[in-house]
């Protein structure tokens, strides 16, 4: 029996090696080898090549209203190699990678998926669909871990599980109806994309089953706030010479005690006098500690800090790699009890990097509420890799530091011990209507380490008054309230409202938080953790008013139907069926809403064309058009006209998104974009020159280059300069003039030599320096 791991990806395949001694080898007596894989290695191809016949080809490429929604019966559900795009523009496929595995399986006896245990399956799904592209017919089988610590893959290889079919898999099919789902969904972007140009707005209005749903809930909650109204209103209460207030519980349709104005409040007041205080009873009460974070309880704390989601996500993830912190994406608020005591010997060093009062940790046994076997990798929690200190966490980003201290300071209330209070409720004597509840700390407890509740609580929401104890006497006084304000919505406002759902993991909340608050789509902005809308925002709420898209309840629906699909007590074409009913009820509701987008959004920005310029081209006789503006240049008329003629021409112009200057050189020529034909400046390529014949850039980042400059970097030499950050703080870098390629296109450009930061010393060493 040969073992073919896949791992998820690189890091995840280095630490299978380090753990089992090699890429390749033999552990607990049987020979393995592992494979990396990278994510997804696999997607839907387009609609139309999934389907049969031409008609249906046809209908199925034209993505207009009247083809929509697709009949989901009619697609084979087709996918081919990923194709992803870097930075650059370059095009990368993840065949090879995907021929690497059918390769490395030819050895094997069996294929063992060891990626991660999502609880949306997305793990199994992963390996699943490389397994079926290779068109592999053997034994299939699960590697399942909590973390990638040596410990745990040796646990988990020497456990490892037979798998079925994959359509007999739970964990795929679950993950598997999920994906076909949003691949239908991808209908709403469009169809509300375009209901809105038929109206004039030139946006793309992405629409989805969480994302939608997260636009919905602050566009109403905005509204909730436009529309509040402040209404002051007066009453008689009591106040002790402790400070403790007494009222009265309120009825609106059946009280009459308060008043719109203060005379009246204060002519009631004169039934009042002062009186004794009684003490009706005195109850000694204790509260655990709060339930451990998920990554969408984590981030909402930090984004009032200023933190994005994107970032968090991202750093957490470089943490996780290195085991600082746990497992990200666990839907988990408790660990096992196998978890609890490996981490119980690291309470102490956990507590003194955050500087957590080690006296107060005195609950060294598990918890009922914290610790109960059942989970897959268990809460979100520090690692078994202690960091010497804070500051040597700030290479993995930003958010690093926030992240560990928060994570830390609410493991560590775990092991504090429970707030005792003593709940004191009394009355007035002459007038017993008047009451009041107060606490009395008597030991704080886990809140002194850090108090869950409180820090992802909305930041009006208060907690209960704290008093020593209540007074002898009280007199009264003529209070002055308003009606409550709806809460701003944030993003702990925001996390609460999902929650409740129970609508997607906390780690898939912050992604697609994320997604939605970033690029030239974004739905919303968030700042400090403050959430808006953004004109395209504004434009996808008016459109999702009375949509089952946007409402929070259908998509609870939609989560457990998926879950019902992986349990495999209702069929994936069942939960596919919703996506149709979904679409087709949707899309009335888009047009329909459309028509209130003037009013409600206001007029569209009016669509300026760019001026053309038209004429012959002499070299081949044609009649062309083409723009007069290239990258913020305007051509004269008299350059119009030696384009026309075949010319190269030289331009000088500055990019209208940086503004830095930039000098060109290039001629007309046909272009092609989407598959369509045009005519335009193009600048020459870069093999067009040498590096002495290369137009020259006039500066680069706030330097402007010298004759000498110019002639060292032509030679091929490399210079230090002293430029300018975007923050505008100077530095001093070498550069070099060199052929760079950016979006699939090369050119020569100024190229900086950034010196290497210092790498950050291996667990493995970190754990040497500790001992």
């Amino acid at each position: 029996m040969t073992y073919l791991l896949l791992a998820e990806k690189p890091s995840a395949a280095k630490n299978f090696a380090k753990a089992l001694g090699g890429m390749s080898g033999t552990f607990n007596g049987t020979p393995y080898k592992v494979q990396t894989l990278y994510g997804h290695m696999l997607e839907f191809v387009e609609p139309h090549e999934m389907v049969r016949g031409d008609d249906a080809k046809e209908r199925f490429k034209q993505w207009t209203p009247e083809t929509m929604p697709w009949d989901a019966s009619e697609l084979t559900w087709k996918k081919q190699p990923q194709v992803t795009i870097d930075a650059a523009g370059k095009k990368t496929s993840k065949a090879k990678a995907i021929a690497d595995v059918a390769a490395a399986a030819k050895g094997a006896t069996a294929i063992v998926i060891a990626t991660d245990k999502d609880p949306s399956g997305e793990g199994q799904l992963i390996g699943w669909e490389v397994i079926q592209a290779i068109g592999w017919k053997g034994s299939v089988k699960r590697l399942y871990f909590i973390d990638e610590s040596e410990k745990e893959l040796q646990k988990g290889f020497k456990d490892i599980q037979d798998l079925p079919s994959y359509e007999q898999d739970g964990e795929y099919v679950k993950a598997d109806v999920r994906s076909r789902w949003d691949y239908l969904s991808l209908q709403l972007t469009r169809l509300s994309t375009h209901a809105a140009r038929t109206q004039g707005y030139r946006v793309v209005v992405r629409q989805g089953r969480l994302k939608s749903v997260m636009t919905k809930l602050v566009a109403d909650q905005l509204a909730l706030v436009k529309a509040y109204k402040k209404k002051p209103y007066y009453e008689v209460k009591y106040k002790d010479e402790k400070g403790n207030v007494f009222s009265r519980s309120f009825d609106e349709d059946r009280d009459r005690f308060r008043f719109e104005t203060k005379a009246d409040a204060e002519a009631d007041a004169k039934k009042y006098g002062p009186s004794k205080v009684i003490q009706d009873s005195e109850t000694r009460k204790e509260t655990p500690p709060g339930k451990l974070l998920d990554l969408g309880g984590l981030a909402s704390i930090l984004g009032a800090q200023g933190f994005k989601p994107k970032e968090v996500l991202q750093t957490y993830q470089k943490m996780y790699e290195a085991k600082i912190v746990s497992y990200p994406r666990t839907e988990d608020k408790f660990i096992s009890t196998e978890q609890f005591n490996e981490m119980l010997p690291l309470v102490n060093k956990i507590a003194a990097v955050v500087g957590a009062d080690v006296k107060l940790l005195t609950h060294r046994t598990p918890r009922k509420t914290h610790v109960k076997d059942g989970g897959a990798h268990g809460a979100n929690r520090p690692g078994t890799s202690i960091p010497a200190s804070l500051d040597g966490l700030k290479s993995y980003g930003p958010s690093a530091v926030a992240i560990y201290e928060t994570l830390a300071k609410n493991f560590l209330a775990m092991f504090g011990e429970n707030y005792i209070y003593n709940s004191i409720k009394g009355h007035i004597e002459k007038h017993p209507e008047f009451t009041a509840t107060i606490s009395v700390p008597l030991s704080l407890g886990f809140k002194a380490i850090f108090d869950a509740d409180k820090e992802t609580a909305d930041d009006d929401q208060g907690n209960d008054p704290l008093s020593t104890g209540l007074g002898q006497t009280a007199a009264r006084f003529v209070f002055e309230g308003v009606n409550k304000k709806p809460a701003v919505p944030t993003h702990k406002w925001l996390e609460k409202q999902l929650s409740r759902y129970d609508v997607g993991t906390g780690a898939t909340r912050v992604s697609t938080l994320s997604e939605v608050t970033t690029g030239k789509t974004a739905l919303l902005t968030d700042t400090r953790g403050k959430l808006n809308l953004t004109t395209i925002g504004e434009i996808a709420a008016v459109m999702l008013d009375g949509s089952m898209i946007g409402d929070p309840g259908v998509t609870e629906k939609l989560y457990k139907a998926m879950k019902a699909a992986g349990q495999f007590s209702i069929k994936p074409e069942a939960v596919l069926q919703t996506a149709t009913q979904l679409i087709k009820h949707d899309k009335e509701i888009f047009y329909r809403n459309a028509l209130k987008l003037h009013s409600q959004v206001g007029a569209p920005e009016p669509i300026v064309e760019k001026e053309k310029a038209e004429g012959e081209y002499a070299p081949t006789g044609e009649k062309v058009s083409f723009s007069r503006e290239w990258n913020g240049y305007l051509f004269s008329d008299q350059e119009v006209q030696r384009l026309l003629r075949g010319e190269v021409i030289t331009i000088e112009g500055k990019n209208p998104t940086s503004g830095n200057p930039y000098r060109a050189e290039g001629k007309l020529a046909k272009g092609k974009y989407k598959g369509n034909t045009f005519w335009g400046f193009k600048r020459l390529e870069a093999n067009s020159y040498t590096a002495q014949t290369a137009p020259f850039p006039l500066e680069w980042s706030g330097y402007k280059f010298s004759a000498n400059d110019q002639a060292r970097l032509r030679a091929g030499e490399k210079i230090k300069i002293k430029a300018i950050s975007k923050s505008k703080t100077p530095y001093e870098v070498e550069v070099t003039f060199e052929v760079e390629t950016f979006k699939g296109v090369a050119s020569w450009k100024i190229k900086p030599h950034f010196k290497e930061r210092p790498k950050t010393p291996t667990a493995k060493k970190k754990r040497k320096s500790r001992s």
